[in-house]
């Protein structure tokens, strides 16, 4: 059988804000994929490129391992790799060059690659899986390992046939989740991501997907490789796979990193209640639409299972841009959605998108606004990105001639025209953290105050710290005005 080299291109030191954060997350697609061509028979190994200094120290490893196929698959459940940064697109094609150079076939599989399949067969990959690709992969593999050579037949991949791009019928999406192998955790070292976590954090915590796809359509979100369809894992089938993961690398948190968890009606509900047959002391967090969270009893469930922290889109304090971005939720809900979670002790974190057409001074304000009367426990602030495949991409892609990814997470460009400049969003993200960070500050002052002797050390340090975000926060708001001049007058 073809011996089959596994990778991915992302570099964390190529990202220097999520290096310097150090809450690094284990490429899990990569994982999935190993493990199930492991299943049927193949000889696999992984070369984990999330600690390495570049793309060229794949060539020892090249050497070493001698692979027949060498397959770039890159994790479809991280946000970090769905961004498709230039950092990430140089170092995989870079690596493609040097498997190439060894006489390996080469198959890419990524959000990036699927969007722009002919830019890396360009660059000398011989097949690009386009979507969800494990099935695609093996179909694949045992194609090349039978030495065919015609691949038409097989859907879900994009090669050259006589210098001519050849893109295949789209694969459907696997339905029974629950048939897969559990991730390859056992190919890659998990030492150094947990010592980069306990150094940060003081704790220790893993990736775990229980879906795949999400049915809802927010116009600006890319899904490239599991699209609109949503399917489940079992609860059954989640705590078996936790139970183990507890055993063999003693988690103490869990990012369940799905677009949408536990959308199916009681799913929540009987996951909580396995979890604590079970006795599994785990915390963790989630990502979560503000009007599913008001569904039921989800939020109680939630909080018997374990959850901590969730991860709400709530994009805008202006129904006017949550409208335009056909989120199909209301600010009513964000607000109460965080109440409720903070009654039963679930900090609630607010993912925050600012630059989005026809945004205005008075929406950017309602949003800043909302931020600081609600206090979230964390804040992820962005600008509008277009990513292909969306409605808010086709609007605007004319005008991406000259930059069409940011390099790294922390680049923040806005690359089309909108109300400011891209200096102004910029200095926007500077001036909110430090805005919240002060009423952060100030809240925890006013509990000291009432509370004196209810305050821990870590309260009693926010409180001081209004000390620095009280003018900083002054004097980068001066910075924003100076950039405030709209390039097409609209300002309210």
């Amino acid at each position: 059988m073809k011996n089959i080299l596994f990778t991915h291109s992302y570099f964390l030191r190529f990202d220097p804000k999520q290096w310097a954060t150090g809450r690094p997350y284990a490429p899990l697609g990569t994982l999935y994929a190993a493990a199930f061509l492991r299943k049927y028979g193949y000889p696999v190994s992984i070369f984990d490129t999330m600690f390495v200094k570049g793309p060229d120290t794949v060539i020892p490893e090249l050497l070493l391992r001698k692979p027949d196929i060498f397959v770039i698959y890159d994790d479809g459940f991280n946000y970090l790799t769905k961004m498709c940064l230039e950092n990430m697109r140089d170092a995989a094609i870079r690596m493609i060059r040097h498997a190439k150079e060894l006489g390996c076939t080469v198959i890419v599989s990524s959000s990036d690659s699927t969007d722009r399949y002919e830019l890396y067969l360009n660059a000398g990959a011989d097949f690009i899986l386009l979507g969800e690709a494990e099935l695609t992969l093996l179909e694949l593999v045992n194609a090349v390992s039978n030495d065919r050579t015609d691949f038409i037949a097989i859907e879900g991949i994009a090669f050259k046939q006589d210098n001519a791009v050849v893109k295949t019928k789209n694969r459907s999406v696997l339905k029974d989740l629950d048939s897969l192998p559990y991730p390859a955790w056992d190919l890659i070292d998990i030492e150094p991501y947990r010592e980069m976590w306990l150094k940060h954090t003081g704790y220790f915590s893993m990736n775990m997907g229980t879906t795949r796809g999400c049915p809802f359509k927010c116009n600006w979100c890319a899904k490239p490789i599991y699209g609109n369809r949503y399917n489940s894992r079992s609860p059954e089938n989640v705590v078996a796979e936790l139970k183990m993961m507890k055993r063999k690398y003693g988690f103490d948190h869990i990012w369940f990193c799905d677009d949408i968890f536990g959308l199916k009606p009681g799913w929540v509900k009987e996951f909580a209640d396995r979890v604590a047959e079970e006795d599994l002391q785990f915390k963790f967090k989630m990502q979560g639409r503000v009007d599913l969270l008001l569904q039921e009893d989800n939020i109680r469930n939630l909080r018997r299972a374990g959850c901590d922290n969730i991860w709400m889109g709530a994009e805008s304090g202006s129904q006017k841009i949550l409208d335009a971005m056909d989120k199909g939720t209301t600010v009513e809900q964000i607000y109460e959605a965080t109440r409720l979670l903070k009654s039963v002790g679930i900090h609630p974190s607010f993912f925050i998108q600012f630059g989005y057409l026809t945004e205005t001074k008075e929406d950017i304000e309602k949003t800043i606004s909302m931020i600081n009367q609600l206090l979230p426990y964390e804040i992820g602030i962005s600008v509008s990105y277009p990513l292909p495949g969306t409605i808010f991409y086709e609007k605007v892609k004319t005008q991406l001639v000259h930059k069409t990814n940011w390099k790294d997470s922390d680049e923040l460009a806005l690359m089309f025209s909108n109300t400011y400049q891209p200096a102004f969003y910029k200095q926007l993200h500077r001036y909110v953290h430090k805005s919240y960070r002060k009423h952060l500050a100030f809240e925890n002052l006013k509990k000291l105050i009432i509370h004196p002797f209810r305050s821990n050390t870590y309260g009693i340090k926010r409180a001081i710290s209004a000390l620095y975000y009280l003018p900083a926060a002054f004097i980068d708001k001066q910075k924003l005005r100076k950039l405030e001049k709209p390039i097409h007058g609209l300002t309210h």
